[in-house]
């Protein structure tokens, strides 16, 4: 204890102070924090993995820094930024894909001018709009769960010969 609290201790058992617990505080205690708000906070982030702590600060009517505590702390969440692949492909569309391949393949053994019989074309620029950031597209994960994928979409150079 520091000398300023010693003697401030002292004047209170000088005046007849019997009870050694600190006095009430001003202001509200925090109420926020409870068993209750932890499970609405987790409901409404299991709804919507994308909500940011300002949109659920505003929608449960609690401060900023108790759902960054909540979701932080409580339930052991973070934000992270979806991890960029090439493509998200269905297991029908990689199966279609696969199929397609396999039957080029067999076409271009088992004919030799197969390939010399394919048409081709000029060039052609195809542009990708993504827009969403990639801090839009970020989400809350807890640690067992998967990181988020997003496709890459980037502005790319189709050559047709």
């Amino acid at each position: 204890m520091s000398r300023a609290h010693v003697f401030e201790w002292f004047k209170r058992f000088k005046e007849d102070r019997t009870i050694v617990e600190s006095d009430e505080r001003e202001g509200r205690p925090s109420t926020s924090r409870n068993e209750e708000m932890v499970q609405k906070i987790r409901t409404a982030i299991r709804g919507n993995r994308r909500l940011t702590i300002m949109e659920l600060s505003n929608e449960f009517q609690i401060s900023f820094g108790s759902v960054q505590t909540i979701l932080t702390t409580d339930l052991d969440m973070r934000r992270v930024a979806a991890k960029f692949v090439p493509k998200l492909l269905s297991d029908e569309q990689k199966e279609n894909r696969k199929q397609i391949t396999t039957d080029l393949l067999e076409c271009s053994e088992s004919d030799e001018f197969f390939l010399k019989s394919i048409i081709t074309g000029d060039k052609t620029w195809v542009y990708g709009y993504d827009p969403e950031t990639k801090v839009q597209s970020s989400q809350w994960k807890t640690p067992d769960s998967p990181r988020p994928k997003k496709a890459r979409q980037v502005r790319s150079q189709v050559k047709v010969m």
